[in-house]
């Protein structure tokens, strides 16, 4: 693999062998010496033009425990703030001798840019652009599933006849965009769920169904139930009347947890708005994968670094 841009570009058998390589970097993570000589002397530069502590510092604690050396490289008050270009800045990693390059970015296709135009020879990661994808935590979402529904026997396996319902903004998420395509792509059946205003114009060519009604999809009695942050801009912005409104309706309050089957998933990309879009019974119960979706990013991600920067260079995918 020679960059990791979207989910929609990797065909099943490559996704299931990454997720069958992040099942090995998982069985480290309980071993007393959590590191792997595996990178060692390769270097990855986190380039965040965004805020993200969770995805940088899982990020940075996988290529760390493959030995990588890491060097993170944030926007502000950086000399991107005072108008350097994506260009320069690629160059002067270049200069440095990145081996790869974990970007996140607010502009969709950034991390595409960055990867074709020929300004850098490292290997790419897409850690979120705009509105496009974030593939790693929809990869470390579908590692996720599969762990539960399988455990030990995950390996080789995909999500086949597994129904997922992702509820919230998916107008203006990267991680639903990705998700639909990895699930897809698995053999998940996917329902997105969403007041009007937050579905994308569009949605014709998406493998999934899309309802206005949360009860209706909860009544399907579905596998996983992935509930979407809804950010402070979007409360403000005439997507919705209210918080509570939007709580009342859309949310995964405890009357609508309370009548799922105790077999239902949990999920949430984190962080979480506790009492707007997951209520705090649901989102500590047993059936949330809150934390282990924390722990398995780690995993997934050192085996798409693994992927990326082990072996020799292919070709571009």
């Amino acid at each position: 693999m020679r960059h990791l841009l979207s989910t929609r570009s990797l065909a099943r058998d490559e996704a299931i062998a990454l997720l069958d390589i992040a099942e090995d970097m998982a069985a480290v993570q309980h071993r007393e010496v959590k590191k792997l000589p595996t990178l060692r002397g390769k270097t990855v530069v986190n380039l965040f033009f965004e805020d993200s502590t969770r995805t940088r510092i899982s990020f940075e604690a996988a290529a760390k425990r493959l030995s990588a050396d890491v060097i993170n490289f944030s926007a502000k008050g950086s000399s991107v703030s005072k108008g350097e270009s994506l260009k320069d800045t690629a160059q002067t990693l270049q200069a440095m001798g990145a081996d790869g390059v974990v970007i996140r970015h607010h502009a969709s296709g950034a991390p595409h840019t960055l990867a074709t135009s020929g300004w850098i020879d490292a290997g790419v990661v897409n850690a979120g652009d705009g509105t496009h994808e974030h593939p790693t935590q929809a990869l470390l979402d579908a590692f996720t599933m599969r762990s539960r529904l399988h455990g030990s026997a995950s390996r080789g396996r995909g999500l086949d006849g597994v129904h997922v319902v992702i509820v919230g903004d998916i107008l203006h998420s990267r991680v639903a965009r990705s998700n639909v395509w990895l699930l897809a792509t698995l053999g998940a059946e996917v329902t997105l769920v969403a007041p009007p205003t937050l579905v994308p114009v569009d949605t014709a060519g998406w493998p999934a169904s899309v309802v206005f009604d949360l009860d209706e999809a909860l009544a399907t009695k579905p596998d996983v139930v992935m509930m979407l942050r809804i950010q402070a801009e979007r409360m403000h912005g005439s997507f919705f009347p209210n918080s509570r409104e939007y709580a009342r309706t859309w949310g995964l309050d405890d009357a609508r947890f309370s009548q799922l089957p105790t077999t239902t998933m949990v999920m949430h990309p984190g962080p979480m708005n506790r009492g707007l879009e997951i209520s705090a019974l649901a989102a500590d119960s047993a059936q949330s994968t809150v934390r282990e979706q924390v722990a398995n990013g780690v995993s997934v991600r050192m085996a798409a670094l693994y992927l990326l920067l082990s072996g020799e260079r292919g070709d571009v995918r």
